[in-house]
């Protein structure tokens, strides 16, 4: 117990809320529930953590997705053209999902669109 609260007898009654202070209790809960429903509402992007978490997921499937295009690719015709341009997808896709766990989710999401843009861009253009 601190001094003060030695200071004062048991038997002192605690004073009554003024019903200025109720008014403004009421007043500031409705503020906190309409605050709260607008944040509902505008609330629907994403926290960093969330996306971090998607762009990591987003990577590992484009990863797999290279990786099972690669075996396709391979086993149709063999080329180093082939394994270049969908190895470096493979690495872009790592780079990424590095990026993003160290918090660079919009650099990410670029370099991840561009890179697979890219890839399948050369894959059309540069393989026969």
């Amino acid at each position: 117990m601190s001094t003060s609260d030695q200071d004062q007898s048991v038997d002192t009654p605690i004073p009554a809320p003024d019903v200025d202070t109720a008014a403004e209790v009421e007043a500031e809960t409705e503020v906190e529930a309409e605050a709260e429903g607008e944040a509902e509402a505008e609330g629907r992007r994403l926290t960093p953590r969330q996306a971090r978490r998607l762009r990591i997921a987003l990577s590992s499937v484009g990863m797999v997705a290279m990786a099972v295009v690669l075996g396709l690719r391979i086993a149709s015709r063999s080329s180093v053209l082939v394994v270049g341009v969908y190895g470096l997808a493979l690495i872009l896709c790592g780079v990424v999902i590095e990026l993003s766990r160290n918090g660079r989710t919009r650099l990410g999401s670029w370099l991840l669109a561009v890179g697979l843009v890219a890839a399948i861009g050369s894959d059309w253009l540069l393989i026969p």
